[in-house]
């Protein structure tokens, strides 16, 4: 299997480094800059797990695809937004756009629930994850990832097994 998958670049832009098949681990590099804050360093973490997720559903489709629903965000997916990913809120229209006003339909809460997703959808905007503050909604983006016991679909309910140990990806 290539390993270079994990090696995705982060807030640091650099290439995946190629030739690590012989690895007998997976691994990841990354690393924080103390020179920016700790919002820049849940960011660097939160694409970590972005990666690794994406990979770990890469072959369910549709709606067997639980981070694709995950990572849902009303601009890709209107009235249909769910937590969305690291550089998107659930009412964002661009990067970085944590603060925007605009109310959204949203599944967010459902995910505390994992794996059970029922639930209607809740209206939401930037109060709902810190008004903006970067790390307040990286927190909030990371409150929402499953973390219970059992598997859906061949894949662990506590997502943070992978985040945490990407050998654990099959």
């Amino acid at each position: 299997m290539n390993r270079a998958w994990l090696a995705r670049r982060f807030l640091v832009q650099r290439p995946a480094l190629e030739n690590t098949n012989h690895a007998k681990r997976r691994f990841v590099m990354m690393g924080f800059s103390y020179q920016r804050g700790v919002g820049e360093m849940l960011e660097n973490m939160g694409h970590r797990a972005e990666s690794i997720m994406k990979h770990v559903y890469r072959n369910h489709k549709g709606e067997e695809n639980l981070w694709e629903r995950f990572s849902r965000y009303d601009q890709t997916h209107p009235n249909r937004a769910e937590v969305g990913l690291m550089h998107f809120a659930p009412n964002s229209t661009k990067d970085y756009e944590w603060g925007r006003d605009q109310k959204v339909p949203s599944r967010a809460h459902t995910w505390r629930n994992f794996p059970n997703l029922a639930g209607e959808a809740k209206t939401l905007n930037r109060e709902d994850w810190g008004g903006g503050d970067t790390r307040a909604h990286h927190k909030w983006w990371f409150e929402h990832l499953p973390q219970t016991s059992g598997r859906t679909d061949g894949v662990s309910n506590n997502w943070w097994e992978y985040i945490i140990d990407p050998d654990k990806v099959k």
